[in-house]
C-alpha cells in the first residue's frame, strides 16, 4: 500500500464516509451539502441546494456561509477522495459533525439524487468575454469564478471608480458599492463613474446606472451608507474580497479590522497629490490562504503598517492638499487587477508588499512590510477589542 492510500485509509476511519442517499436524506433535515469541486465541474452538475465552496476557499469561506461548528456537514467531490482531505480541514478548524460522501458525485448521479446545472454559458457570454476564455489562467473555469463572486467597494469615488470599471468589465458578478454622499461637480476631475448630469445624486446610484450601461449582467448592489463599526459586518457579509478606496484613516481601520476578523482579503489603496499607494492585507497563515501565489508567511494587516494614525496637519484631505486626476486611476486599476487576482487564484497578490507610486518620477517602488507579531488586530493569539470607530490605534492587549 502506497503512503498515499495508507493515508485515505487514515481519513476514511477518522472522518467516516456516507452513502449519497443517507447525505441527501441528512441534508433534507437540515445538514449543509458542500461541494467542494472546481467551478468547471460544478458546471456540468452539481446536488441541488448545495453550499459551493471550491476546496481552495473552503477554510477561508466556511466559517462565514456556516458559523455554527455543531451543524452537520456533509462534503462530496467527484470521486470522494477530495471530499476526504477537505473534511479533516474542517475539523482541524473546530467543526464537530463532518462526512464525506462516499463515490462522490459520480455516485450521487449514478443513484438519480436532485441535481442542478449553475450558469452555463450562451453565446452572449462566450462573446463579451472570449479575450479572458482565451487566457489558460482564466478559461471558462476562472470566468465562472467571476461570474460567481461578490466584491465590496468601499467608496464610489477616485478610486472607487476605475476598480468598479475594470471588476465589471471583467465579469465579477455582484458589486456592492457603499458610499453615503452626492455628486458633487469637484468630483468630476476624477470620480469617472459620474457625469455632470448626475451632479447631485447619491454616488451609488449614479455608479449603478454606468455600470450596468456597460454590463448589464452584473448585479450591483448600491447601498447608500457611510460604512461605520455597527455596520461593517453586515456589508461585508458573503463578500470575496473587499477593496478599499476610503479616503480617511478612520474607516480605513474599520474597514481593516472587520476584514482581519473575518479572514477577508483587503485590498487596500490610497492616494496623496502625485503619489499613490496599494497593497493587500490578508493576514491568513499561508496554509489557511489556499492561494498559490500567497507568501511562504502570514501577511500583514493595515494596523501593522500605521498602528496610528498621523496627525490631520501630516495627512490632509484631497479637497485640502490636491490630487492630480489621473493618479486615482492608476492606483484604482491597479486594486482591480488585484482583486481579480485573488479571485482567480493566480499570480502573487500584494500580501506583505507595499507598492508606492510617484507619478511626477513616473515610477514605482516596492517595500516590504512584515506582520506585527504583537498587533491586537490580526496577531494569531490576539485579544481582538470589539470594532469601534474611534480605534485609531492599536493597543489593545495580546496573549
Amino acid at each position: 500500500m502506497s503512503a498515499r492510500e495508507r493515508r485515505i485509509a487514515e481519513l476514511r476511519a477518522a472522518i467516516g464516509e456516507v452513502d449519497p442517499a443517507v447525505a441527501r436524506s441528512a441534508q433534507e433535515a437540515g445538514a449543509v451539502l458542500i461541494d467542494v469541486r472546481e467551478a468547471d465541474e460544478v458546471a456540468e452538475g452539481s446536488p441541488a441546494g448545495a453550499l459551493r465552496l471550491t476546496r481552495g476557499f473552503l477554510e477561508l469561506r466556511v466559517e462565514e456561509a456556516v458559523p455554527d461548528r455543531d451543524r452537520a456537514l456533509y462534503l462530496i467531490c467527484a470521486g470522494g477522495t477530495r471530499s476526504l482531505f477537505a473534511a479533516q480541514g474542517l475539523v482541524e478548524l473546530g467543526y464537530q459533525n463532518v462526512r464525506s460522501v462516499a463515490g462522490g458525485y459520480q455516485r450521487w448521479k449514478a443513484l438519480g439524487l436532485p441535481s442542478e446545472r449553475p450558469l452555463d454559458f450562451g453565446a452572449e457570454l462566450r462573446r463579451r468575454y472570449a479575450r479572458h476564455l482565451t487566457l489558460p489562467e482564466v478559461g471558462e473555469a476562472g470566468q465562472r469564478k467571476l461570474l460567481g463572486a461578490r466584491v465590496l467597494i468601499v467608496g464610489a469615488g477616485g478610486l472607487g471608480s476605475p476598480a468598479a470599471f475594470y471588476l465589471a468589465a471583467a465579469g465579477v458578478g455582484t458589486l456592492r458599492i457603499v458610499d453615503d454622499d452626492v455628486v458633487d461637480r469637484s468630483n468630476l476631475q476624477r470620480q469617472i463613474l459620474h457625469t455632470d448630469g448626475r451632479v447631485g445624486r447619491s454616488k451609488v446610484e449614479s455608479a449603478r446606472e454606468t455600470l450596468l450601461a456597460l454590463n448589464p449582467s452584473l448585479r450591483v448592489e448600491a447601498i447608500p451608507e457611510r460604512l461605520r463599526a455597527d455596520n461593517v459586518e453586515r456589508l461585508l457579509e458573503g463578500c470575496d474580497v473587499v477593496l478599499d478606496g476610503t479616503d480617511n484613516f478612520a474607516a480605513r481601520y474599520v474597514v481593516n479590522d472587520a476584514c482581519a476578523r473575518l479572514g477577508i482579503p483587503n485590498v487596500h489603496g490610497a492616494i496623496y497629490r502625485f503619489e499613490g499607494q496599494l497593497s493587500v492585507f490578508w493576514p491568513v497563515e499561508p496554509a489557511a490562504s489556499r492561494h498559490p501565489g500567497y507568501p511562504a508567511k502570514r501577511g500583514p494587516c493595515y494596523r501593522c503598517l500605521y498602528p496610528e494614525a498621523p496627525p490631520a496637519e501630516l495627512a490632509p484631505s484631497c479637497a485640502d492638499a490636491g490630487v492630480l486626476g489621473v493618479l486615482p486611476g492608476v492606483i484604482g486599476t491597479l486594486e482591480a487587477v488585484e482583486a481579480i487576482k485573488i479571485l482567480l487564484g493566480i499570480g502573487r497578490p500584494l500580501v506583505g508588499r507595499l507598492l508606492v507610486y510617484d507619478a511626477l518620477a513616473q515610477t514605482f517602488q516596492e517595500l516590504e512590510i512584515d506582520a506585527d507579531p504583537r498587533c491586537a488586530w490580526c496577531a494569531p493569539d490576539a485579544i481582538r477589542p470589539a470594532l469601534e470607530d474611534s480605534n485609531l490605534s492599536c493597543t489593545a492587549p495580546v496573549r
